[in-house]
């Protein structure tokens, strides 16, 4: 194998991209996460200890199985999986306790989706979508009501034309942005990006207030 240790990072990037989307998989079902991020959301799942994580953009259901089974390591938690087509879901992700999928347009399930969470719920939320800047915002916007003080949501790939040049543009950096301009008790964690090789750049928001 090829020494990449003297190899610029935006060299390197692609390659870890291919791997992501090719190769990577989660107690063999298909999972399209960067691994330094999902090291990253174990330690915010453990840190917040949500009842519920909403996970909107499943694809094949690697990364909702690992998080159903983070869940069962803490000892508390739900996943509510969200996507606009659950055809290509693993059986293993839909036999797991707790799972629950939802098939449809996350913002138009809003409603449904509340109606699933006990008032008071402790819940984070990762949006894994179409990655577009209208869809991004749009569900930052609806769903960042779900989401205590003190708990995170997160929004993945803003490293699409952040250091990837893939994905819409504008897309996920770019609604991040406009989301935090216009929505004061949310910040920007930059520490959760500590392992520096992050696909959701500006992606961890906590909210403060």
């Amino acid at each position: 194998m090829k020494d990449f240790l003297e190899e610029k990072l935006s060299s390197i990037l692609p390659i870890i991209q291919a791997r992501i989307m090719e190769n990577t998989t989660w107690f063999g079902v298909k999972t399209l996460k960067n691994p330094f991020d999902f090291w990253v959301y174990q330690e915010i799942l453990y840190q917040q200890q949500p009842d519920f994580i909403i996970e909107i953009g499943v694809r094949f259901g690697g990364s909702t199985l690992a998080l159903g089974q983070l869940c069962e390591l803490i000892g508390k938690g739900k996943v509510i999986g969200i996507d606009i087509s659950l055809a290509d879901v693993s059986e293993r992700v839909w036999g797991h306790p707790r799972i629950n999928l939802v098939e449809g347009d996350a913002c138009s399930l809003v409603d449904e989706i509340k109606g699933l969470i006990p008032e008071g719920g402790n819940v984070l939320v990762i949006e894994d979508s179409s990655h577009t800047f209208e869809n991004t915002l749009n569900v930052l916007q609806k769903y960042s009501t779900f989401i205590p003080v003190g708990g995170y949501f997160i929004v993945e790939d803003g490293i699409c034309h952040h250091g990837l040049n893939t994905g819409p543009k504008p897309g996920p950096y770019e609604a991040t942005e406009a989301f935090i301009k216009e929505t004061p008790n949310f910040i920007i964690d930059s520490q959760k990006e500590d392992f520096l090789v992050t696909w959701n750049p500006h992606g961890y928001l906590r909210r403060i207030f």
